[in-house]
């Protein structure tokens, strides 16, 4: 004889060896691609779903446990039919409505079920497989397990029990027979009632539901018709986390005794994340630690790529230390991040691409992925930008979906990406498209110290991202001028103001309350406190008025270009060339005058205007300047020296005019150092 350990690794053949069942319990190439792409799942509920027979259960809560449980082995052995186990069973328990109330409330569905059940039929709904109920039990036992498993009525097929109603009372009192019928104590035109009745059951599902693929797990041999008859299912698992039933054992294609193996077994999403700079690598962080933790539903593959545009020495780096020095220097990223300068390596196989790298930028590398995104696949950009073209803006999203024709979400908030590396509390909204993608993603992103909501305003929420680096461009340079809290509020407010204006000017649909969530006031505040483009267009501005006043080099001060590299180490301001992108369609629709704040910042960062006019944007925005209609005010322009001693001037301006040989030295040491500031001007 086999010990039981035998017995729960092979059968014994006639000569008395162990035959292992390998075969059997590690799953064929067939049986894992129909488990991966199947539509639905049906599940025998008594000793698969249950540790136990509900039947048998019952009997023993109304003390005739041992005939009953005689009953159900051999229908579950094939010796008896289920229908005549069914009638005698019953006849045995000849328990009344009260009975069964009473019994569910002793016995709970969270008491009853089977080891790592609850984990596998989530991971199946989460994956939108639709999940059946097909037993030979009865409804009134089954349903409130149904209820407890998220699995709705209508999608449970058992047997249903018939009651003998007193005529007193009219309240049903105990099980009865119907002689027209011939059924004694339930209703045997269910198909479950009889042999051949759970394939019969599948085959209605099909009829009903769109289904190319049907699965069928279960304990019994009742379960095993499942897939023997033509219409049923087209794979069937053999369960035996709570009993193992020799006929089965024999013939099941797939036997299984923990449900943690179908649920590694599933398919998991693949995440590429494209982009390894600041943003991203916390992004990437902060999904490794999601895909990586003890998750029952185990929807995510561990491993997360990243692509990183250097390559070479970079990518070795973080690989070996799992953290970027370049960008996010003192912050790990993970073991489980995988990058590669690769692209089409880095988004081989993805189910979900993150999209992170400066939106000049986006355009190239969606046309380089032309082809070599996996159909099917998902997409979210947290890039803020956008690009224009002749027939109007397109946004990151935008171009994403149209040139891989994926669909794209979008996260946008008010997120340094110092601070989410370092867990401080963020928050983020997705804008989206697809409810279903939005919610995987937020799963993919929220972790304690980032809160994630979900918006259907995707282009709102992403145009309040790209649209606030212009405001904070212009809170730069208050700081620079060394003005206080007041100004940087009226600039902030009707950098807010225009925001919204510009939204609902291009697209009407974007929401009001939109602006209120983190991805419009939120983000705004934040960067205008804390981000890069503030701190850029300080240090900009501070150099521009020590320059002109004091008439050193070409009186300019340093350029966007220099103080990008120096102070943001290789990151991209991408506010300024926002600016210009949002002044050419400002322009070309005669509306600069509608949105003075931005007219006047982008003014100020292309040398039309000094920056002291960003206060007084009203009139910056009415100044007249020279430029040439038929310029591409994408590029940064190149302003003649004239004009820029004339704008320095303007700056220290009302100095000559308080008389004094210093004053009039200091005015006209700032017009004349400005007189090179074209060729610095970038």
């Amino acid at each position: 004889m086999p010990t039981e350990v035998e017995q729960k690794t092979g059968t014994t053949s006639n000569n008395g060896n162990v035959t292992p069942l390998e075969a059997r319990t590690v799953p064929s190439e067939r049986a894992l691609t129909i488990w991966r792409s199947a539509d639905a799942v049906c599940f025998d509920v008594d000793c698969t779903i249950t540790v136990n027979d509900g039947l048998d259960l019952l009997a023993e809560f109304m003390g005739v446990k041992e005939e009953v449980e005689a009953l159900t082995n051999k229908a579950m052995d094939g010796t008896m039919s289920l229908t005549r186990s069914l009638e005698e069973r019953l006849n045995l328990i000849n328990c009344s409505p009260d009975d069964i109330r009473r019994f569910i409330k002793a016995y709970p569905p969270q008491s009853r079920l089977a080891p790592g059940i609850k984990e596998l039929i989530n991971a199946l709904q989460k994956r939108g497989v639709a999940v059946y109920l097909i037993s030979g039990g009865f409804r009134e036992l089954l349903l409130p397990i149904a209820a407890h498993l998220g699995i709705p009525k209508d999608r449970v097929f058992a047997n249903r029990m018939h009651w003998q109603w007193d005529d007193e009372t009219g309240m049903p009192t105990k099980l009865g027979s119907d002689a027209k019928q011939q059924q004694v104590g339930f209703d045997t035109s269910e198909p479950t009632a009889r042999n051949q009745g759970k394939p019969e059951a599948i085959a209605r599902i099909r009829e009903n539901n769109p289904y190319n693929t049907v699965v069928m797990i279960g304990d019994g041999i009742t379960d095993l018709e499942a897939v023997q008859t033509s219409g049923g299912a087209d794979l069937f698992i053999g369960s035996g986390v709570v009993v193992e039933r020799e006929a089965v054992v024999a013939e099941a294609e797939w036997y299984v005794y923990d449900y943690k193996a179908l649920v590694s077994a599933l398919s998991r999403y693949k995440v590429a994340v494209l982009g390894s700079g600041a943003w991203a690598c916390a992004a990437v962080r902060m999904i490794a630690q999601n895909t990586s933790q003890d998750d029952p539903e185990d929807e995510f593959d561990d491993d997360v790529r990243m692509w990183v545009h250097q390559g070479g020495e970079l990518v070795d780096t973080i690989n070996s230390t799992h953290e970027n020095p370049a960008y996010f220097p003192g912050i790990p990223l993970g073991p489980n991040v995988i990058a590669t300068g690769n692209l089409a390596e880095a988004v081989a196989d993805a189910d979900l691409l993150v999209f992170c790298a400066p939106h000049q930028y986006i355009r190239g590398i969606c046309k380089q992925l032309m082809g070599k995104v996996k159909p099917g696949a998902a997409a979210i950009s947290l890039t803020k930008g956008m690009r224009v073209t002749p027939e109007g803006p397109e946004l990151i999203s935008q171009i994403v979906r149209r040139t891989l024709g994926v669909d794209c979400s979008v996260l946008m908030g008010g997120n340094i990406a110092e601070d989410v590396g370092r867990e401080q509390l963020s928050e983020a909204v997705i804008g989206y498209y697809n409810l279903e993608h939005a919610q995987r993603f937020k799963k993919l992103f929220r972790r304690p110290y980032f809160r994630v909501t979900l918006l259907p305003d995707p282009v709102g929420a992403e145009l309040c991202g790209t649209l606030k680096n212009i405001v904070a461009l212009g809170v730069g340079m208050v700081d620079g001028m060394g003005m206080g809290p007041n100004s940087k509020a009226a600039v902030i407010r009707q950098g807010l103001l225009e925001m919204r204006d510009f939204c609902q000017a291009l697209y009407p649909s974007v929401r009001d309350d939109t602006f209120l969530e983190c991805c419009g006031v939120g983000d705004l505040v934040a960067t205008c406190i804390g981000g890069r483009h503030r701190r850029v267009a300080e240090a900009w501005t501070r150099s521009a008025i020590e320059s002109a006043v004091a008439g050193e080099g070409n009186g300019a001060g340093r350029s966007w270009a220099e103080l990008e590299k120096e102070l943001l180490q290789g990151q991209k301001l991408q506010g300024v060339l926002t600016s210009n992108e949002v002044q050419q369609i400002l322009r070309t629709r005669g509306w600069e005058s509608k949105y003075p704040l931005f007219t006047t910042i982008n003014r100020i960062v292309n040398g039309h205007l000094p920056p002291h006019l960003v206060v007084d944007y009203l009139e910056g925005a009415k100044a007249d300047i020279a430029v040439d209609v038929e310029e591409d005010i994408v590029p940064l322009p190149r302003q003649p020296a004239s004009a820029m001693a004339r704008l320095f001037g303007q700056l220290v301006g009302g100095i000559m005019q308080q008389g004094g040989a210093a004053a009039g030295a200091a005015a006209s040491a700032a017009a004349g150092a400005a007189a090179g500031a074209a060729s610095n001007s970038v």
